[in-house]
C-alpha cells in the first residue's frame, strides 16, 4: 500500500467536463436552466421537499433562520458539535446560540438536554446530523411542536440520508444541505435549503436574489428588469456552471453511497471486537449517509500517531463549537460532548476507499497502537 490515505476526498465524475463544457459553451453562467435543472433532480431523485440551490450551506442555514422569522433576542438551540457556521449564522441574526449537550454514542443533539433548554425565548432548534446519521427526528419534532417552535436540520453531511424511509430533506420544517468540495456531492461550493411550506418557500426563493422574483420581474422596454423589493433579499442564488458540475456528480449517487456502507459494514465487524475502541450505536429506524465514520478510542494521540506512520489520516471532526469565544464563552454541564471531546476520532470513508484500503487500515487497527 504505497497511497496516502485521506479523511476526505474530492469525487468529480468523468461527465463533469461534458455538463460544464455546455454551460461555458452556451455563455451563460449565472442562475438559470441548469440551476432548475438540479433542484428538479434534487427532487425527483433524493424525494427533498422543494429545494432551493444556494451558493453554500452556509447560506442555506442562514436564509432558513432569516425566513422563519428569527430576530434579535430570540433564542435558538443547537449542539456545540458541528461547524461553526451552525451558530455564526444565528449570530447573523443578533439571535442568541443556545448550545445542548449531545448523545455520546452518537453524536447527536440530546433529546433530554434540548427539553432542559428550551425558555419562553425558544424559537427554533437547529438538529445537526452528526456525520450523516439522523437525529431523532420524530421526537424532536414532536417536542417542538408541542412548544410552538421550528425545527431547521442542518443536513451538511446527510444528503441521501432517511430516517423512518423518509428521506432527509422532506421532514421538518426547513432542512439545509451542504455541496461544498469535499461533501458527498460538490459543485464547487454550494447549498440547497428544503422548506415544507409553499408560501414560506416562495419567499425563500424571492430573497436567494436580493428579494427580487425572477419570473415576475421581467424586462419593460427600456431593459432593465421592474420589481419592486419589499424586503431585505442577498445574492444567496446558485449559478448554471456549478449546478452543471452538481448534476453531474449526482449521477451515480446511490451507487456511491452504497460504496460508503460496504466500508461501513467491513469496518464494523472488525473494529467491535478492538480491545480500545468503542463504536458508535446506531438504531435501525434509518439510515445513514455517511459522510463520516467515527469512533471513540483510548489513548487517542498515540492511535493518531501509528496511522500516520502508514500514510493513514486519523483526525477529530470539529470539537465544540462554542470554545469560540464569539459565543461568549464555554457552556457548562455538556457533559456528554466533554466526554465526546476527549475520544472521538475518524478514520478515513470516501468514494476513493477500495475494500482493499478498508482491510488495510483494520490490519494496522488490529496490530494496536
Amino acid at each position: 500500500m504505497n497511497k496516502h490515505l485521506n479523511i476526505y476526498n474530492t469525487h468529480i465524475s468523468p461527465n463533469a467536463s461534458t455538463y460544464v463544457n455546455e454551460v461555458l459553451q452556451s455563455t451563460f453562467i449565472s442562475e438559470g436552466k441548469k440551476v432548475k435543472e438540479f433542484e428538479d433532480k434534487l427532487n425527483t431523485y433524493l424525494r427533498i421537499q422543494n429545494p432551493l440551490a444556494l451558493n453554500s450551506g452556509t447560506t442555506a442555514l442562514h436564509l432558513a433562520l432569516d425566513v422563519a422569522g428569527i430576530k434579535e433576542g430570540d433564542e435558538v438551540i443547537l449542539p456545540a458539535q458541528t461547524f461553526v457556521a451552525t451558530g455564526l449564522v444565528i449570530l447573523q441574526q443578533k439571535a442568541k446560540p443556545v448550545f445542548a449537550d449531545i448523545n455520546y454514542q452518537d453524536g447527536n443533539i440530546s433529546l433530554e438536554s434540548i427539553k432542559q433548554k428550551i425558555t419562553s425565548k425558544t424559537k427554533a432548534i437547529i438538529c445537526v446530523h452528526w456525520g450523516g446519521y439522523p437525529c431523532d427526528l420524530k421526537e424532536i419534532n414532536a417536542l417542538a411542536k408541542q412548544h410552538n417552535i421550528l425545527v431547521i436540520e442542518d443536513a451538511a453531511h446527510a444528503l441521501g440520508a432517511t430516517h423512518n424511509n423518509q428521506a432527509i430533506g422532506c421532514i421538518s420544517d426547513y432542512t439545509c444541505f451542504s455541496f461544498q468540495a469535499i461533501k458527498h456531492v460538490t459543485t464547487g461550493d454550494g447549498g440547497a435549503l428544503a422548506i415544507k411550506d409553499k408560501t414560506k418557500f416562495k419567499e425563500a426563493f424571492s430573497k436567494r436574489w436580493f428579494g427580487i422574483d425572477r419570473n415576475t420581474a421581467t424586462p419593460t422596454e427600456l431593459g432593465e428588469r421592474s420589481y419592486n423589493i419589499e424586503q431585505l433579499g442577498y445574492k444567496y442564488h446558485l449559478n448554471d456552471y456549478a449546478a452543471a458540475l452538481g448534476l453531474a456528480n449526482l449521477e451515480n449517487f446511490k451507487e456511491r453511497l452504497l460504496h460508503r456502507k460496504n466500508i461501513i459494514d467491513l469496518y464494523n465487524a472488525h473494529l467491535n471486537k478492538i480491545t480500545g475502541i468503542q463504536l458508535f450505536q446506531y438504531k435501525n429506524d434509518r439510515e445513514s449517509a455517511n459522510w463520516l465514520y467515527g469512533f471513540h478510542v483510548e489513548d487517542r494521540s498515540n492511535f493518531i500517531r501509528k496511522l500516520k506512520e502508514h500514510q493513514i489520516t486519523a483526525s477529530v471532526i470539529h470539537q465544540r463549537i462554542d470554545r469560540n469565544s464569539v459565543f461568549g464563552g464555554l457552556t457548562k454541564n455538556l457533559i456528554n460532548q466533554q466526554k465526546f471531546d476527549n475520544s472521538q476520532i475518524h478514520i478515513p470513508i470516501h468514494d476513493a476507499i477500495s475494500i482493499e484500503d478498508a482491510e488495510y487500515i483494520i490490519d494496522l487497527i488490529k496490530r494496536g497502537w
